[in-house]
């Protein structure tokens, strides 16, 4: 009886593994195509400008302007009209300014350059960084100190409001000269129930006893961090939602240090409009309107700087806004439409249903900087309106300016109040001239290095030089192709140094491969048998030097930002591509065209 064969194939692949690898190829490849096509100059009109023409009646009345038009593309409302000439961009702007009811829905924008039949496959060019396509950029402060600010008022007046409730007499709560807040009272027989109320309603504090039968409550340690922490990712959130009603889609908002934010608005050209959005702090608040010399009133001040007695606590704040419009009313003046979410509708309809009659004081606050670099808090009263009826979770209100600062108070309700305030203290501008010079430089670079690195493989190695060669455009295919498709990933110029440096990466894999191959044929094995065992020989010596390698980048791409994301993601993407070209597609590709020719080595 003949016993199974234990032999191996050697220089084999399965048919899946050539299927696998031919497939990969095809889609990086198609990927990548748009990203050589570039971009034109386009205007993206958002869904809430209120363009009502169809894209023919539209490309029309561009043309008849002496606007050329490429293409208009429509989608969920959004239109995008890409332009034959960036010079008339901004004609076209302004144009369509004067046709649509919102002009911040107005973007200028690129659009990619690829034919219709590629982008309809759902690929897209390369996202390009500020430093490529010139745009802006902002590092924004944020600045805590008023929301802790707010977590002791609050506390006061809670403790205030219990020990009125408890019956405790000649109490007196008030801050600190330094921090915390000290609670004073006459004797020690109310000072248990204020620790207990504390302890239960207000577990972050923490209460230490003082002379005089005094208190002094605090944060705890971490919870000053903690808040901190939280406000800077809320303002990130909605630093976000501006940008995204501002219809810019490739732009990079990330925390920098304790308390700052960075932001990257890659092909802004406006760079005013982007300054005035993102930098801005609206807020609104609606107010109980009390007698004047009331004991629960403060004062606010309206548009003529009279005041205006208001309740201590606003009725609903601006966080309850999910929508806003601006819109002109009954009489011709402009209003924003305010629609609540269902948690604010409800308070708001049954404090109308209750105070029918009464008047409701609008204010409107915002910070800003003064001249010694201090945060200050600006409120006014924009409207007091009497209430006529029991309100829902949409109403209007009035006395927010004209009606292009209708608009623009619109869109920041819309895009969120901050919950702490913001200042711009650096702006850069990079223009797009800049960036087209950057793009030409590093490209030619990455070009002039391919093509040396060609030359040399091939007369070096000369047999299997040209499969290295094929393995490192295979590489430079896929590596493109990825950066395409991964969500969030954007080319910088230190981008493009990565790419370079993959470049001799990738061919360092065939190098060590090669190099072993070269071994074994001098020890005397056949050419076959050689190329397994240098195949096998250096596998884990090229997955050491590359794990160490890809330890860095991620270490750089997660504590670094901007440029050094840029540096480190072409790093770690171009190492795993490298990988799998030089050692996976060189083999496939010696295995195809070698493997044949040495059958009598094949079986050992």
């Amino acid at each position: 009886m003949r016993k199974p064969s234990n032999n191996k194939i050697m220089n084999h692949y399965s048919a899946w593994k050539y299927i696998v690898l031919v497939i990969t190829f095809i889609i990086m490849l198609f990927s990548a195509l748009p990203t050589w096509y570039g971009e034109d100059a386009a205007i993206q009109v958002g869904a809430k400008a209120g363009l009502n023409l169809t894209p023919q009646a539209l490309c029309r009345v561009l043309t008849d302007e002496g606007i050329q038009v490429k293409r208009i593309t429509q989608a969920e409302g959004e239109t995008v009209i890409v332009l034959e000439q960036e010079s008339q961009q901004s004609k076209a702007k302004s144009f369509l300014s004067d046709r649509v009811e919102d002009d911040s829905q107005l973007t200028l924008a690129l659009a990619p350059a690829a034919p219709e039949w590629l982008l309809s496959m759902g690929f897209t060019p390369i996202k390009l960084g500020l430093d490529l396509r010139g745009g802006v950029q902002f590092l924004l402060d944020v600045e805590v100190e008023p929301v802790y600010q707010l977590h002791y008022d609050a506390f006061v007046d809670s403790v205030r409001q219990f020990t009125r409730t408890q019956g405790i007499a000649g109490v007196s709560v008030r801050l600190g000269s330094e921090t915390g807040v000290v609670i004073t009272m006459p004797d020690t027989s109310g000072r248990g129930d204020i620790r207990q109320f504390i302890k239960t309603n207000y577990p972050i504090w923490q209460v230490t006893n003082l002379e005089n039968s005094s208190l002094r409550a605090d944060f705890k340690p971490d919870e000053k961090i903690k808040i901190r922490d939280l406000t800077v990712k809320q303002n990130l959130q909605i630093m976000r939602s501006r940008i995204e009603q501002l219809g810019i889609t490739e732009a990079l908002v990330q925390r920098q240090g304790e308390h700052r934010i960075r932001i990257e608005l890659p092909g802004v050209q406006d760079p005013a409009a982007a300054k005035n959005v993102i930098g801005a702090t609206a807020s609104l608040a609606f107010y109980e309107v009390k007698n004047a010399g009331s004991v629960n009133a403060k004062i606010l001040k309206d548009k003529s700087a009279l005041p205006v007695y208001v309740a201590r606590k606003p009725v609903l704040g601006g966080e309850h806004i999910v929508d806003a419009r601006a819109s002109l009313g009954e009489m011709g003046m402009p209003e924003v439409v305010i629609h609540l979410d269902r948690a604010g509708g409800k308070v708001m309809s049954d404090f109308s249903r209750d105070n029918i009659g009464k008047p409701m004081a609008t204010s409107y606050s915002e910070y800003s900087r003064d001249a010694q670099g201090k945060v200050k808090q600006s409120t006014e009263v924009i409207s007091v309106a009497t209430i006529q009826s029991q309100l829902g979770d949409r109403f209007s209100i009035t006395g927010a300016g004209d009606y292009s600062q209708a608009q623009q108070l619109a869109l920041l309700l819309r895009a969120g109040s901050m919950t702490a305030p913001v200042t711009i203290v650096e702006e850069r501008t990079i223009g797009p001239s800049l960036g087209a010079e950057n793009i030409t430089n590093g490209f030619s670079a990455l070009a002039l290095g391919m093509a040396m690195t060609l030359l040399f493989m091939g007369l070096w190695y000369r047999r299997l030089g040209w499969v290295a060669n094929v393995a490192l455009i295979t590489n430079m295919v896929i590596l493109f192709g990825l950066l395409a498709l991964i969500p969030g990933a954007v080319l910088t110029l230190p981008g493009i140094a990565g790419l370079v440096l993959t470049v001799g990466m990738a061919v360092d894999t065939n190098v060590l491969i090669f190099e072993r191959i070269k071994d074994k044929l001098k020890e005397g094995r056949g050419f076959a048998h050689a190329i397994d065992r240098g195949f096998d020989s250096a596998v884990s010596t090229i997955f050491d030097a590359n794990f160490t390698t890809m330890i860095t980048a991620v270490v750089l791409y997660s504590i670094g930002n901007g440029p050094i994301q840029g540096f480190a993601l072409t790093l770690g993407l171009g190492l795993l591509t490298s990988m799998f070209t030089g050692i996976f597609a060189s083999r496939a590709l010696i295995n195809w065209v070698y493997g044949r020719d040495f059958s009598r080595d094949v079986k050992v």
